[in-house]
């Protein structure tokens, strides 16, 4: 067995990208969402050299409507964490302008689809007790973590983060204030 496997040809690594065609596309999905299947999502494609993304890209082309290319694994890295990023930070806002509606006696859902009549430069996003699936949670906090080997804060995200880590305590506090209110009633 030992002369088998030291008789098989193993390409040396510097080689790869001619044998092989490593790229990278993001995973984007909506899971449960019946309107944009796999195939109806555009799917973002870069690979670590032109060749390894042309092939990646006619890869994908088989499978979904739309490919997207660009320039490299790192931009299309970059592509998913721009929009987990993106949700993210609107997710906060809203939780933080749901709260300071709560004190100014101002309904948030009236004052958000008033604002989602606007035909443009506005995209709804609702209040809620956190964030919610695997990748908007966490994904945010790894370029974080990334920018500082650049000397560079990402104050948004981090802000972004304490918000939305804050709000199941909020939930929590204002379900047990009218727990205490109606016991008193």
């Amino acid at each position: 067995m030992a002369c088998a496997v030291r008789s098989r040809r193993v390409p040396k690594p510097s080689t790869w990208p001619r044998i092989f065609f490593p790229a990278f596309s993001p995973e984007r999905e909506d899971p449960g969402n019946k309107q944009f299947g796999l195939a109806q999502i555009p799917k973002v494609v870069g690979g670590i050299n032109p060749p390894s993304g042309r092939a990646a890209a006619a890869l994908y082309a088989q499978v979904v409507s739309r490919v997207v290319p660009v320039s490299s694994t790192r931009a299309a890295e970059m592509t998913k964490l721009l929009e987990n990023i993106f949700r993210c930070v609107n997710i906060a806002l809203v939780n933080e302008l749901k709260l300071l509606a709560m004190r100014m006696d101002i309904d948030i859902w009236e004052v958000i689809d008033a604002a989602a009549s606007k035909p443009f430069g506005f995209m709804p996003f609702y209040p809620g007790p956190a964030v919610g699936g695997h990748c908007i949670p966490v994904d945010p906090f790894y370029l974080s973590w990334k920018a500082q080997e650049y000397d560079f804060a990402t104050r948004f995200i981090e802000l972004s983060g304490e918000v939305n880590t804050a709000m199941p305590y909020h939930i929590v506090d204002a379900s047990e204030a009218r727990s205490t209110i109606a016991r008193k009633l």
